[in-house]
């Protein structure tokens, strides 16, 4: 997740420059080149395998599943992008502009099913909807209908999968979408409201106009989030290019099919990019009285009752819901909690989450100070580079990574081997080290817009003082920037530690043998029908998760001065 509280909607995919003086290129920002041409070198391994000579399995893939993916993928991308639009914009706009009973707790509550991965409400879905579940059981036991005597909807389904992502990703246009909502001018929906036009008249004609570039940044993270998943449409049974990949690379051991099958969904992405670029349009109308306490509508009767029950809805169905329903699972199944075997576990999942959050907090740190202290096209370019990384499944990074990883190994040890008649195995293949660096790249763009936009509030003023008294770029760095911009440091930190938590496909492909991590653990569990007892690492997945929502419920309220007046 990214700091979308209090992060301009632009910066997201596009970090800008900031605001120091032009200088000669350093050695700063020849670095910041380097380390993000590195991030990138799976999506070049990628291509460059792609174009290989593959096994003949890629004809046979066109010819059954391949239309399959690419049916499943776009029907996900177009559900989903309706769900998430319709969710997260519509809640938005009535928190922001309108006054219901319940509202100051809905405009943070809203942001809770950002806890919860995709595919943890989705086995607590499944158990509760699944034939044998408490669902079904409770209507045949009131009914008295047999096993066929009636219908019910299939959870695990491509519209199930799609239901699973549009309670999750919400969010993220939620919080876009707000922030956009309670930056436009006052002044405007003034006259909006002079002139006699409703909320919904003003919405769509006035605000929703407005609130467009900001709104099609949370569609496409949404969408890049539904791409880049594998544990729910594994779950599910839904064929998409996610799934294809993994089984392409491990059942099927074609790695050049599998970085064909990657290099497609790239491509995918890259359109979805470009399409949000395409529509984010001009920016620059929303001028006036911004800050001022903005004209609210007061909703009274039936409709008062009914914004409350639109801004719940999405909370109880992708957090309380869930939530409970996993709770109740690990009660009924109290062997499972939090037993000695879960230790293993969880040591594994916060060294990898530690590590990784380290190490990319410490490389973007970087990035993001050459770009203050050397703006310029090397650091501009560095900037967009890694930026490409979120836009990357951790599928696809994985295979980018494997790729050369396995080939130097295997060239290493071909070589020992008949040189000295030793084996060196597999020396960088399923190291912690090698899935630290996929972390990296996969979420290098969260940590570098969180330091960008804290790097960005320190004025030029204070760098330059800084430098009249002889204080060169290390000296600035520690003695100055560092304690400025300690709580933006934690933040990414945080932020980057819980989506390694979360993160599925890289972890399930590059993990070292047998090091099995809490979402390990809850895939294996759920992929065996033992939910129940995939009940506990999710638990534990969401509390952690719970960490940024609380930091981003303290900004939420923060977004807009004078808001809450």
């Amino acid at each position: 997740m990214t700091d979308l509280a209090h992060t301009d909607a632009s910066a997201i995919v596009w970090p800008r420059d900031v605001t120091a003086p032009r200088r000669r290129v350093g050695w700063l920002a020849w670095l910041a080149l380097a380390l993000a041409l590195l991030l990138l070198s799976p999506l070049v391994a990628v291509v460059a395998t792609a174009f290989g000579t593959g096994s003949g399995t890629w004809a046979h893939l066109g010819a059954t599943v391949l239309p399959t993916y690419i049916g499943n993928t776009v029907l996900l991308v177009i559900a989903v992008t309706a769900g998430v639009f319709v969710t997260g914009t519509g809640t938005a706009w009535l928190v922001t502009m309108c006054r219901f009973p319940g509202k100051r707790v809905l405009e943070w509550a809203l942001i809770l099913p950002f806890a919860a991965p995709a595919y943890v409400i989705a086995y607590a879905y499944t158990d509760f909807l699944q034939h044998p579940g408490p669902v079904q059981t409770w209507l045949r036991a009131v009914t008295g209908w047999g096993p066929r005597d009636y219908w019910f909807p299939e959870i695990r389904s491509l519209e199930g999968a799609a239901l699973m992502f549009t309670l999750v990703l919400y969010p993220y246009v939620y919080l876009l979408a707000r922030a956009a909502f309670l930056q436009q001018s006052a002044c405007t929906l003034e006259v909006a409201r002079t002139l006699g036009r409703g909320p919904w008249t003003a919405f769509v004609k006035v605000a929703l106009p407005m609130a467009r570039p900001a709104i099609a940044v949370g569609v496409s993270l949404a969408l890049m989030e539904t791409l880049a998943d594998f544990g729910t449409v594994a779950h599910f049974g839904v064929q998409t290019f996610t799934t294809g990949i993994y089984r392409a690379w491990f059942s099927l051991g074609d790695r050049v099919v599998a970085a064909q099958l990657a290099l497609n969904l790239v491509g995918v992405v890259f359109l979805l990019l470009l399409a949000e670029r395409l529509q984010r349009g001009r920016r620059g109308f929303d001028t006036g009285r911004r800050f001022d306490t903005l004209p609210e509508y007061r909703l009274s009767g039936v409709r008062a009752w009914l914004a409350t029950a639109a801004c719940a809805l999405p909370i109880l169905l992708g957090f309380l819901l869930p939530l409970a329903i996993l709770a109740r699972l690990s009660w009924l199944n109290a062997h499972a909690l939090f037993g000695a075997r879960y230790i293993p576990l969880i040591l594994n999942s916060f060294t990898l989450a530690g590590c990784g959050a380290l190490a990319t907090v410490l490389i973007g740190l970087i990035l993001a100070y050459a770009a203050r202290n050397r703006p310029g096209m090397l650091t501009t370019s560095a900037s967009r580079l890694v930026s490409l990384g979120y836009a990357m499944p951790g599928s696809i990074i994985a295979v980018g990574l494997l790729i050369p990883l396995t080939t130097f190994d295997n060239a290493l040890d071909g070589w020992m081997r008949a040189t000295f008649g030793i084996s060196t195995g597999l020396i960088l293949t399923g190291t912690i080290a090698a899935l630290v660096f996929a972390y990296m790249v996969r979420f290098m763009a969260v940590a570098l817009n969180t330091l960008e936009a804290s790097l960005g509030k320190i004025t030029p003023s204070i760098d330059e003082a800084a430098r009249t008294l002889g204080a060169g770029p290390g000296r600035l760095l520690f003695r100055v920037h560092l304690p400025l911009i300690s709580g933006g440091l934690l933040t990414a930190a945080l932020i980057v530690f819980v989506d390694i938590m979360k993160e599925l496909p890289a972890t399930l492909i590059m993990r070292p043998f047998n090091f099995d991590t809490l979402a390990i653990q809850a895939y294996r569990l759920a992929s065996d029908e033992r939910l129940a007892e995939a009940s506990t690492p999710s638990l534990v997945i969401m509390a952690v998760g719970l960490l940024p929502v609380i930091l981003l419920s303290r900004q939420i309220a923060r977004a807009r001065p004078g808001a809450h007046k």
